[in-house]
């Protein structure tokens, strides 16, 4: 009689892989002191303090590595979502971990494209940056600020939040694309990929 047993194939973990978001950047919703009016998160253009958010390069939240932000201050730094189409480096994730945050909490799906043709709807939820809303979908916040930017000026009573939240890849095969949203409530900072681990693999033996 022959039994299975399972073993792993020895290989490490590859390190999760920030996106480039900065190409398809549309909408501004950092700002500095200097220049509050040059952003709009929201219909009242409200931003987030750049001097409380990472300057450019990569930013680590829960041991996970973002590029963010997308812009200096005053540029386009988050992707409002549109419907676009991000390609992505193919190969096998398990997360796709975002910072975000929503105008308001919001459910939305996205369409996972998949290297053989495939393609799955997976849910998106994002929190909302106003700060007495606490997160209604498991997102952990990454950054919150002490105050919060207007047009004309600084509100120091509540600061915005921005979120880390996550969106799975169950397919167990390549993943090419993920399509955003029609929806322009949601707005995304940053995205990173969690590549898949090597799992356990099942291998005759003699009984």
């Amino acid at each position: 009689m022959e039994l299975l047993q399972a073993h792993t194939d020895g290989h490490q973990d590859a390190p999760p892989l920030p996106v480039d978001l900065a190409p398809h950047a549309d909408n501004t919703g950092i700002t500095g002191a200097d220049g509050l009016s040059g952003g709009a998160f929201n219909l009242w253009g409200n931003t987030y303090p750049a001097d409380e958010l990472p300057t450019a390069g990569t930013a680590v939240v829960d041991g996970l590595p973002f590029r963010f932000p997308l812009g200096p201050p005053g540029e386009p730094d988050n992707v409002r979502c549109a419907g676009q189409l991000i390609e992505l480096p193919p190969g096998r994730y398990d997360w796709i971990q975002l910072l975000a945050a929503a105008e308001r909490r919001t459910e939305d799906q996205v369409l996972l494209h998949y290297a053989d043709g495939s393609v799955d709807p997976e849910w998106l939820r994002v929190s909302d940056f106003w700060p007495e809303t606490a997160s209604r979908f498991g997102g952990v916040p990454a950054y919150t600020c002490t105050r919060l930017h207007y047009p004309r000026h600084v509100e120091r009573k509540f600061g915005p939040t921005l979120w880390r939240h996550r969106v799975p890849v169950p397919r167990e095969s390549p993943l090419a694309a993920i399509r955003l949203p029609d929806n322009p409530a949601v707005h995304v900072f940053a995205m990173t990929l969690v590549p898949a681990r090597p799992g356990p693999r099942a291998q005759e033996v003699p009984s």
